[in-house]
């Protein structure tokens, strides 16, 4: 006994990032416990049924819609980032982290989570998590969520320095693959936080303690989408991080081209955040040219995803065709398609293309009026953020979890079955949520409120939609049951059977003078601010010029 406590102790002493990294993994995964069992009600309501009748705790259709929005797809995604931007860096380099500092940063994360789920749940704050003005929430909502926007830019302030660190250490060489895709990630993710960050603090919270007497409805949905869609890309590029840095080596094979993949986050940078306004096309204020502009440049975003669906696959083939795959597709079935965390995120990237497909749609000046703020939005964003992103997780989860905590998978069947579960209800859910789109039935609205009739010829995408619940439930049970049975009754691993990262490496040949100009992570920084502030600051400028205070409204 004296010998396995003394070999632990060694192995926290040497790894004490485990425990922070744990502990932002495990309260990620408990947010997205509470909105995904929140999320067949959703569906239900869209088939026409309306669950929210029978759970007392919660009193309406919109105080559980933002409860499912917030924690789902603001929580959970910041959680997991601060764990992946983090330990895989400071793993790769061999920087240890600034323990004091990153538990002070899951504090103040956990801190407004803690105030803002309290505004919600006290029935204040039922604004959805895009929190639209004049509806307004709490001002501990608001304060809330700005706490965990501060805690995310503390994570990457860390990420930078492990960097800084790094290069001290090691002059002249090229930031190491993982690391330079998180900090163009967290580089991404500063620009891209400004607009929220001065909605909230310069208007919305002011508004909700009274301090000011009116928000500009306009001003704050276009600082609100400023930041609002690279949102999206601060959550799908960590799965990025995995399909790129970890999945080449999981299938047997190698990373096809460092520089392809370093290109395509340097292509985030530039274009994920000047996007804006492909959300806002019905809106007025904004000029129709100004609009066409960032049509084109969320178009532009769609060509990094490409080169990732290049790269990756041609990775994957790399293994298939190690393990014996012949011809042009035999090495598909070579793959490791029983490993539960192989499966997961394979399925995740499937799903990204249909999500993808869809997301032309929406980002196109003409196309969008048909489908925009139906049903297909959610339709879109269940198969981007819900598939690509959260499968992903839940796959990266299968060997993470127990290369952290040191016990052994609680079941992998389940754990596979899981995976598919969740795949097929979110393609299932997807088809319904899309189909309905086209057939004009809004999002954000209590469908089953509607007069007897209204939605009629929409019976069939409804029906879909509603199993797409009971699908999904099934695969909710199945992952929390392996998540939490590896963390309390997985057999324990001495550290030499941890799973280990899987690091993998690139076969190209490296030219490391174009490595280095990728590797100017702040010039491009600026460049990319220069087309931010080319493509928001006209239009905002007017927009200051020109407010038109509206007072807080509250309809529940």
């Amino acid at each position: 006994m004296t010998t396995v406590s003394a070999t632990s102790a060694r192995v926290v002493t040497a790894h004490p990032e485990r425990r922070v990294t744990f502990a932002f993994l495990i309260t990620g995964f408990a947010a997205l416990l509470v909105g995904a069992l929140l999320g067949p009600l959703q569906a239900a309501n869209y088939g026409g049924v309306d669950l929210y009748q029978y759970l007392p705790w919660l009193r309406s259709y919109y105080q559980g819609l933002t409860l499912h929005g917030v924690l789902n797809a603001l929580v959970f995604t910041t959680y997991l980032n601060a764990a992946i931007l983090l330990y895989f860096p400071a793993r790769e380099m061999k920087v240890p982290l600034n323990m004091p500092f990153v538990w002070a940063t899951y504090a103040v994360m956990t801190g407004g989570l803690v105030m803002a789920g309290i505004a919600i749940l006290a029935n204040t704050s039922n604004v959805l998590y895009t929190f639209y003005p004049p509806l307004s929430g709490h001002w501990g909502f608001y304060l809330g969520l700005a706490l965990v926007v501060v805690a995310s830019l503390m994570v990457a302030f860390e990420t930078f320095r492990l960097r800084v660190v790094w290069r001290r250490e090691n002059p002249g060489k090229v930031t190491p693959i993982i690391t330079y895709m998180a900090i163009m990630t967290q580089a991404m993710w500063v620009l891209a936080s400004i607009g929220i960050v001065v909605e909230v603090v310069v208007f919305l919270l002011p508004w909700s303690l009274g301090w000011i007497p009116g928000v500009d409805p306009t001003l704050a949905r276009t600082l609100f989408w400023w930041t609002g869609h690279p949102i999206v890309y601060y959550w799908l590029l960590p799965a990025y991080i995995s399909w790129y840095g970890f999945m080449p080596k999981q299938a047997g094979g190698e990373l096809v081209s460092d520089s392809l993949t370093r290109l395509a986050f340097l292509m985030f940078l530039m274009f994920s955040t000047p996007v804006g306004f492909h959300h806002q096309f019905s809106d007025p204020g904004i000029s129709a040219g100004w609009k066409m502009v960032h049509s084109l440049l969320t178009m532009f975003v769609g060509i990094p995803s490409l080169i990732t669906a290049f790269t990756v696959a041609a990775s994957l083939e790399v293994g298939g065709k190690r393990a014996g795959g012949k011809g042009v597709f035999g090495w598909i079935a070579k793959l490791p398609w029983r490993d539960a965390s192989f499966a997961a995120q394979v399925l995740a990237m499937i799903a990204f293309i249909f999500g993808g497909a869809g997301g032309i749609v929406n980002a196109s000046f003409n196309l969008d009026a048909l489908i925009h703020n139906t049903t297909w939005i959610p339709g879109h964003f269940h198969l981007t953020v819900g598939t690509a992103v959260t499968l992903t997780f839940m796959g990266m989860s299968f060997w993470w979890v127990p290369h952290l905590v040191g016990r052994r998978l609680f079941s992998p069947g389940m754990a596979l079955a899981s995976a598919w579960t969740w795949f097929v209800g979110m393609m299932v859910f997807g088809i319904g949520m899309h189909w309905q789109g086209l057939y004009a039935v809004p999002r954000r609205a209590l469908i089953s409120a509607a007069p007897a009739g209204t939605y009629a010829d929409a019976w069939l995408p409804q029906a879909f939609t509603i199993v797409s619940g009971v699908i999904l439930l099934v695969a909710v049970i199945l992952y929390f049951t392996v998540l939490f049975g590896t963390v309390f009754a997985g057999a324990r691993l001495a550290d030499a059977e941890r799973p280990e990262i899987p690091f993998g490496k690139a076969i190209e040949l490296r030219s490391e003078g174009v490595l280095k100009v990728l590797d100017n992570v702040w010039g491009w920084f600026t460049l990319a601010a220069l087309l931010v502030a080319v493509a928001y600051l006209p239009t905002l400028i007017d927009m200051f010029l020109n407010q038109v205070g509206i007072p807080p409204y509250r309809l529940w």
